[in-house]
């Protein structure tokens, strides 16, 4: 069963060209599916062609009742049986596929949290009130992050070629899902943080020279993922924002801000890399939503 596992994942790399995240998370919820029924009172599953149709609606109701998961884990969990059965399908691994015509939960699109152009300055403004090499690091960061709207991942995957810093204007090149690349000017606030950043700061944090990551911690290595969402917390904390501030609100904020502004809908797209425009029409009900708001708040009803 962990060979199918393999094969299917493998399958996902190398076929689907899908990230490193999505296939930790594949091999996740695969896993935790097979584990479910490995010590249960009835034989254990030894082949997936064993697996009925109930077995999988009991996998269901084991998320929903008994682990509490909300219902767009488990949404995405039964996307991840089914993706995987409809593969071993097209591969004659098995005969019959358990989960066709399965249903998933019904997930409501939730409006992604923005921050304020206030919350935006007091953000930004603490790591300033630092003198230490991070400090100016985080400041580069979160500026670029806020200007160009990328993912953290792609943040920490840039390396210093990635910043074109002699062109007009001065642009960063980052690599999305499915190894899509995009190329985001940037603005000369950010630019001017980066620039002092790469010249000043970047080299008394590096200790090997063959080092091409553009952000580093302070052993001069590649800043990851979790590195990042520590940095942030904190910053959150010290500008007294009390809304939940995640790595990926300030892409929320930069696309929310970007229509707000005026910017057309197809431009965000470009900008967030999103490769449907559906995904990217969401912020047009954030920005709705948040101006119904307001107008209540203005107008009280008696």
């Amino acid at each position: 069963m962990e060979d199918c596992i393999a094969q299917f994942l493998n399958f996902l790399r190398v076929e689907k060209n899908a990230s490193d995240n999505t296939i930790q998370a594949y091999k996740n919820d695969l896993g935790q599916f097979a584990k479910q029924f490995a010590g249960n009172p009835e034989p254990p599953l030894s082949e997936w062609k064993a697996v009925s149709r109930d077995k999988v609606i009991r996998f269901v109701e084991w998320m929903k009742e008994t682990r509490g998961y909300k219902d767009a884990t488990v949404a995405r969990k039964v996307a991840a049986v089914k993706s995987f059965f409809a593969f071993l399908a097209a591969e004659a691994i098995i005969e019959n596929d358990p989960t066709e015509n399965l249903k998933s939960p019904q997930v409501g699109k939730s409006l992604p949290g923005a921050l304020t152009l206030e919350e935006v300055d007091a953000l930004l403004e603490q790591p300033a009130r630092k003198s230490t090499p991070e400090g100016r690091r985080d400041k580069a960061m979160l500026e670029l992050l806020y200007a160009t709207g990328v993912r953290v991942t792609e943040l920490v995957s840039l390396n210093l070629e990635d910043v074109a810093l002699e062109s007009d204007p001065v642009t960063v090149r980052c690599v999305g899902k499915g190894d899509h690349d995009r190329i985001r000017p940037l603005p000369q606030r950010a630019v001017d943080e980066i620039r002092q950043y790469i010249f000043h700061v970047r080299p008394r944090l590096v200790r090997n020279k063959k080092e091409r990551a553009l952000f580093v911690n302070r052993r001069g290595e590649r800043l990851t993922r979790q590195g990042f969402w520590l940095i942030l917390k904190n910053y959150t904390r010290q500008a007294g924002i009390t809304k939940k501030v995640t790595p990926h609100t300030l892409r929320h904020t930069y696309a929310t801000h970007m229509i707000e502004g005026g910017m057309p809908l197809r431009t965000v797209q470009e900008a967030l890399g999103h490769a449907s425009i559906s995904t990217t029409q969401i912020y047009t009900h954030v920005t709705n939503a948040q101006k119904r708001t307001e107008y209540d708040r203005a107008h009280p009803r008696a």
